[in-house]
């Protein structure tokens, strides 16, 4: 049986042509960048060449470029380092984010207001995961250190309008960071015309490696760093730098940019197909996040009335195909996914959920595959679930 993948919201494949560049940098070019010598001075110009790289395809500065391991760690350099810099300097001592937010953002403010007497306020948002602007303004306080709104949900696709609130806050002179791992990889972003002062990326999500990251630093934007005892990263981040999944890094957002209206091309109708057969053909099913139009290109997610979503996920995986129920990073959890029930979805329903995430090279017989076991399955667990 020829297993399908249909999470590429959870991790993706290493494209072959970023392996191809990564494999010198394990090898023959192996030095440590922060050598004198010839063996370190290869690497380092590898890594200033793939920050100038990254840098340039979000229309970023080179220093405004961090390396980190993976997106959840940009979060919390993010949240932590703006956090403590800002209570440092002005005595700030509130984080206002929405409560759909990554773990790695939301866990990363609970700890802050356990440990360390934040105050942290969560922002509404619509059943779509949308945040209105006005209950934005009313949350802002004159001590608000910091601002985290994803660009987009993983677990419902939702893509935010980030502008106009980076705007509100530059005003304000609050810093505004995003959670972009999953935009990211299947949108152009430009810091300018994006506004946020923080942005939290992560290269396996776009076909790089997993281990490696990127959190973008507005110039004049402080933090502290969480991560002590060298100066690599402009003193952001002690560690040395992963020279072979950085150069990866770089490469697979270099094709994101090349590539990408081209693979939004090809995905858009698959996700239409899927969410339009789901809604017409299933009984009791309920698209969750935003309309067509304000969504991951790759992104179906619903929820099913009186349906063990985990199990779901089971059966699929049991006839080949594979797919999530929520986020990867819940994924186990028998409560309901506290972005769901963040969206007003009673637990009858937020237990029955369905991410279905598509890839480049999804193909359409793969998708039409899916839709044909698909009701049959649902049918099967409704049965066990009653």
């Amino acid at each position: 049986m020829k297993r399908i993948y249909l999470d590429y919201a959870a991790t993706t494949p290493v494209d072959e042509r970023v392996i191809n560049v990564m494999l010198p940098y394990f090898k023959e070019k192996f030095g440590n960048p922060s050598s004198v010598h010839g063996f370190g001075q290869i690497s380092d110009s590898a890594l200033d060449k793939s920050r100038r790289s990254i840098a340039a395809n979000l229309g970023a500065a080179p220093s405004e470029i961090v390396f980190t391991s993976c997106g959840s760690e940009s979060d919390n350099l993010a949240i932590r380092g703006t956090a403590f810099s800002r209570r440092k300097q002005f005595g700030f001592n509130h984080i206002l984010i929405s409560p759909i937010e990554h773990p790695a953002v939301q866990a990363t403010a609970d700890q802050l207001s356990a440990l360390h007497g934040f105050e942290v306020s969560y922002l509404p948002v619509d059943q779509l995961g949308l945040v209105d602007r006005e209950a934005f303004v009313n949350h802002l306080r004159e001590d608000t250190a910091l601002v985290s709104i994803m660009a987009a949900n993983n677990e419902i696709g939702t893509i935010n309008h980030l502008p106009e609130i980076s705007e509100i806050c530059r005003n304000r002179g609050i810093p505004i960071h995003t959670d972009a791992v999953q935009y990211g990889a299947h949108h152009e972003i430009n810091v300018d015309t994006l506004g946020v002062d923080l942005i939290s990326l992560g290269a396996h999500k776009f076909y790089g490696p997993k281990g490696v990251g990127v959190l973008y630093v507005r110039s004049g934007t402080e933090l502290l760093p969480t991560q002590t005892g060298g100066s690599q990263e402009f003193g952001f981040r002690a560690a040395t730098e992963n020279i072979p999944l950085i150069v990866g890094m770089a490469e697979a957002y270099r094709l994101v940019q090349e590539e990408g209206p081209s693979r939004r091309e090809h995905l858009i109708p698959l996700r239409n197909q899927i969410i339009n057969f789901v809604l017409d053909e299933i009984p009791a099913s309920l698209l969750t996040g935003s309309s067509l139009q304000h969504r991951l290109p790759n992104h179906a997610s619903f929820v099913f009335e009186d349906l063990d979503g985990n199990l779901l996920v089971q059966v699929l995986d049991s006839e080949g195909f594979a797919c999530s129920s929520g986020s990867a990073c819940k994924t186990g959890d028998p409560k309901p996914s506290s972005v769901l029930t963040s969206l007003g979805y009673e637990p009858n329903w937020a237990l029955g959920s369905l991410r279905v995430t598509l890839g480049k090279d999804t193909t359409q017989k793969e998708v039409d595959q899916f839709l044909e076991i698909l009701p049959e399955c649902i049918r099967r667990v409704r049965e066990v679930s009653s």
